[in-house]
């Protein structure tokens, strides 16, 4: 095995050409209620991804951002069919992988990985690092048959020097408990890595670490999109994480994908309510510093009970009569920059005015 630059991908793709691509994407649960309430309300369903479409080109980090609770998650392992999706298209290279058969969804898997959030839950306590990373080239059968432990440290060994656990002979045979936080995070990134993936959902992958070792993880995710052209689907709530971490950036809410823009695009010029009320909640280290206030009331609405029309409506400080009848449709305003919003316009004039002043009154 050599991990070389994407050579693995297809010959046909080209750069800015989508890799994946979602379309209608749904996703709904039915909830757990005990035997008296489900009696009286019989079967509640929660609509966790409801209808959203986006593209991530190769080489491409394209961000998923949003409140806990608004589906992003639900949607990265929906996008892997680790859950199934009830409707949409989910195309990789073109091809739908929600319509291929078991045996051939089986031959997909090492192309499309992913990183889950917790790298304390994620990987076997039990294990050491270079069980844990050759499990999948066996279970795969990425190696030849009965291979020597050489062959298969040879393989484990590329993996962590591209995730920079340096020099990897001494992290081979350490168990988790003997990691940091960051070191366990980077042995389940090269454990996605050995498979030679074209694509990987990193679901919030430093959300559970310190933040003065973020950057170092941060840093080997862009690292394998320059030096491998490998495609993400960076899952965070992190705004700030977001616009240097990612190249666009789709903002979630109820299961509905409400805006999404080039990242610096969307951070500078939100034009969806929800989205400014993100970045105005996002901290400012200089006390001295611009305050932009952006009122988002009360709480967010159950997922059992969304309301009608836009689905931001109760707690938008713009909404109209038109907002809770009508739902907005996911239009461009701008070259590659989508919103759902009735009001934009009035939203943005009003923001930038909060921007001019210092005090945000």
């Amino acid at each position: 095995m050599s991990l070389e630059p994407s050579q693995q991908l297809d010959s046909r793709m080209k750069a800015g050409e989508p890799i994946i691509e979602v379309r209608d994407l749904t996703k709904t649960f039915e909830a757990k209620l005990g035997i008296t309430a489900s009696l009286r309300r019989g079967k509640v369903l929660i609509k966790a991804v409801d209808g959203i479409s986006f593209k991530v080109a190769r080489g491409e980090i394209f961000g998923l951002a949003g409140e806990s609770g608004c589906g992003k998650t639900t949607a990265g392992r929906t996008l892997l069919r680790l859950t199934e999706p009830d409707s949409g298209s989910i195309l990789y290279k073109g091809t739908d992988i929600t319509k291929i058969s078991r045996s051939e969804t089986r031959r997909l898997r090492p192309k499309l990985q992913m990183v889950f959030q917790d790298p304390y839950e994620s990987i076997n306590s039990r294990m050491t690092v270079l069980d844990i990373i050759s499990e999948g080239l066996i279970i795969n059968k990425k190696i030849l048959h009965n291979p020597s432990q050489e062959q298969i440290e040879v393989q484990v060994k590329e993996a962590l020097n591209l995730v920079q656990l340096i020099p990897p002979e001494q992290f081979l045979h350490r168990f988790p408990h003997e990691l940091s936080g960051g070191q366990r995070q980077r042995v389940a990134i090269a454990r996605a890595l050995v498979l030679q993936p074209d694509f990987i959902v990193a679901d919030e992958p430093v959300s559970m670490l310190d933040v003065s070792i973020r950057a170092e993880v941060l840093n080997v995710v862009i690292a394998l999109r320059d030096k491998l052209g490998l495609s993400f689907l960076f899952i965070t709530h992190d705004l700030a994480l977001a616009k240097h971490v990612t190249d666009k950036l789709g903002i979630m809410y109820l299961g509905k994908i409400v805006e999404t823009a080039e990242s610096d695009e969307l951070i500078d010029k939100p034009y969806h309510p929800y989205t400014q009320a993100l970045i105005a909640a996002i901290p400012v280290p200089d006390p001295d510093g611009r305050k932009v206030k952006v009122f988002a009331g009360g709480e967010v609405p159950s997922a059992t009970n969304i309301p009608s029309g836009c689905r931001f409506h109760t707690r938008c400080p713009y909404a109209k009569e038109l907002c809770s009848t009508t739902e907005p449709e996911f239009r461009m305003i701008e070259s590659g920059h989508y919103v759902a919003c009735h009001y934009y316009e009035e939203a943005y004039a009003k923001y930038k005015s909060r921007i001019r002043n210092p005090l945000g009154l």
